[in-house]
């Protein structure tokens, strides 16, 4: 059995961040998203993986490499537009061939992994298997129709959706799939929808199960669900200390601290990560926060947020909340007069000032 990881969209609902980087390699805890799916993929027992990829392709390839370092086999498969996922399927087949195979969606996590799902798929024959969830809005997703426990049509984010069981972003096909995804024509958006490419298997009689997911699930598209699933991830943390930390300072809870990493008269309340590296100094860090490598935090709070590397938050005077800053962001506060607030902002950022 083999898989594929679809990572080749563009991540406009996390713009301006993936204006310069992959979504999919945005981290949560600290750990690439895409990361969780090739290890939740491996621990299934699949050593095989064909990685779809874009315009990111050389940030990918840079981040996962061959796949030695997670203990399975890496293959690139390049898509020149996202043309959807019924496409990237198509232009792997020439890799994928006769083999049973999982779909992966590069920026989804689920809890519990998929080890019992795949074997559950290996062991009832069926052509297709598809992961549903309950979701407050189902119609931000393609969405499944029931009977008799067995799924009867899809519809890709419906306007007046029938259901609120929305598709995981994990999928099993046998290679009947390719019929589907060589049969269909593309939708409204110019898409080839997968959606469109299992409802091809329903009607032409192929055998579709579907498996309701009851541990959580994250689409992370966007940043309420990127805080979400790194504060899903930061309450499983257990406790690593390998940084210094001063006397004067507070640990409390869950927290990890990497090497180099100096707290400085601080207050540190799990859980929380802070990567290698950093100089924490007169700050407080509150609950689900992660700190990447390279920071540095002095004068300033922040708490439920995810700080990539080499970020900078100067005597900013009040808390930093509920956000997401890039690679290399500075914040600061200026205190000469008169006050303003001077920014340099890329396209769809969100700025939220007091």
């Amino acid at each position: 059995m083999k898989a594929l990881i679809l990572s080749g969209g563009k991540g406009t609902r996390l713009r301006p961040i993936t204006h310069t980087g992959a979504k999919q390699l945005v981290p949560v805890a600290n750990k690439p998203i895409l990361f969780y799916a090739i290890e939740a993929i491996r621990d299934a027992g699949i050593t095989d993986i064909g990685i779809v990829v874009g315009d990111t392709h050389e940030e990918i390839k840079a981040a996962v490499g061959t796949g030695e370092k997670f203990g399975v086999k890496v293959t690139y498969i390049h898509q020149e537009a996202p043309l959807g996922l019924a496409h990237a399927v198509k232009i792997a087949e020439p890799y994928l061939k006769d083999e049973q195979f999982v779909m992966f969606l590069g920026d989804n996590l689920i809890k519990d992994g998929i080890t019992s799902l795949v074997e559950a798929y290996k062991q009832s024959g069926a052509n297709c298997q598809i992961l549903l969830a309950k979701v407050p809005n189902p119609q931000d997703f393609g969405v499944a129709v029931l009977e008799g426990g067995r799924a009867v049509k899809l519809i890709e984010k419906p306007k007046d959706p029938p259901s609120d069981l929305a598709l995981v972003g994990v999928y099993m096909f046998d290679h009947h799939i390719f019929e589907a995804v060589n049969a269909i024509k593309p939708s409204a958006r110019g898409e080839l929808e997968i959606t469109d490419a299992i409802q091809y298997l329903i009607d032409h009689g192929y055998r579709v199960e579907s498996h309701l997911v009851t541990g959580w699930w994250k689409d992370t598209g966007n940043l309420e669900a990127m805080l979400e699933a790194n504060r899903l991830i930061l309450d499983t943390l257990e406790t690593r200390i390998e940084g210094d930390i001063d006397e004067e300072s507070e640990v409390a809870g869950r927290v990890s601290i990497g090497k180099g990493t100096k707290i400085i008269q601080s207050s540190i309340r799990g859980p929380a990560i802070i990567g290698e590296n950093c100089h924490i100094e007169n700050a407080f860090i509150g609950p689900y926060t992660s700190i990447n490598n390279g920071v540095t935090i002095v004068a300033s709070e922040v708490e439920h947020s995810i700080i990539l590397e080499n970020c900078t938050i100067l005597n900013i005077g009040s808390r930093l909340e509920d956000s997401l800053l890039g690679k290399n962001v500075r914040i600061e506060r200026n205190g000469r007069k008169p006050r303003a607030y001077r920014m340099m902002l890329g396209d769809n950022s969100a700025v939220g000032v007091i």
